[in-house]
């Protein structure tokens, strides 16, 4: 498994069923200005090499790494540019990336301040789902970490107050007194865009299509919502 994804905050592509009593949900602009993330990578090789495998080649991946994220040159129209500025646009590393340099910050400083009310936190790249408490001896907590969440170079995130009802990624999370429901969440402005029948693709595809769908609908929706999800996708296969 790489490095990334032994991140301590780090979570998969989607949460089937949790057992939380608050939730809330930040979204990241992703903009980390090179110098800030090199220097992230290299505190964090620093601090925690032990995590990496046996003779990793540490000078030769950070010196990669910097040529790459200070190389990153582009075309448009009849144009050539280099980016000066922010993770290199397009590379496949780019995620990676995002994620190792801001858990530095999460690790060091975000979730040692906060470790009282934050009872459960993981972010996936971008977006974070996490259950926030409010203690009455710890007044204005919640601004004060906002504060400490936008204290990361140029990143800048976009909160949302804690409530009962929250989205994340491709998940609808509500709470009811003290039990949670789940619901499929599928945003207004979705094109729905699944391979045609008449596709080259092989036709394991196509089965796999459907059936990851309809379990995709089962595992994340009550039975009264897995019929109406169902229903509208198999209505969507007709169109």
């Amino acid at each position: 498994m790489p490095v990334w994804s032994h991140q301590i905050t780090f979570t998969v592509d989607r949460i089937n069923y949790l057992h939380m009593q608050n939730s809330l949900q930040l979204m990241l602009s992703q903009c980390i200005p090179i110098l800030i993330g090199i220097s992230a990578f290299k505190k964090w090789i620093q601090l925690y090499n032990h995590e990496l495998r046996p003779n990793f080649p540490v000078t030769l991946f950070l010196e990669t790494l910097e040529f790459v994220m200070s190389n990153n040159i582009f075309q448009f129209d009849d144009t050539h540019w280099l980016q000066c500025k922010g993770t290199a646009m397009g590379m496949p590393t780019i995620c990676a990336y995002a994620t190792i340099s801001f858990s530095l910050h999460e690790r060091l400083i975000l979730l040692p301040n906060f470790q009282h009310n934050l009872l459960y936190y993981k972010r996936y790249i971008d977006d974070i789902f996490a259950i926030w408490v409010d203690l009455p001896t710890h007044e204005n907590q919640w601004s004060r970490f906002n504060d400490i969440l936008n204290d990361f170079g140029t990143l800048k995130w976009k909160t949302e107050t804690p409530s009962n009802i929250v989205t994340f990624l491709d998940l609808q999370l509500r709470l009811d007194t003290r039990k949670i429901t789940t619901s499929t969440y599928q945003k207004p402005m979705n094109l729905y865009q699944y391979i045609h029948s008449l596709s080259a693709h092989p036709p394991s595809c196509l089965k796999g299509l459907f059936i990851s769908t309809i379990l995709t609908y089962c595992k994340q929706n009550t039975d009264q919502d897995f019929i109406k999800f169902t229903s509208h996708f198999i209505q969507r296969l007709y169109q």
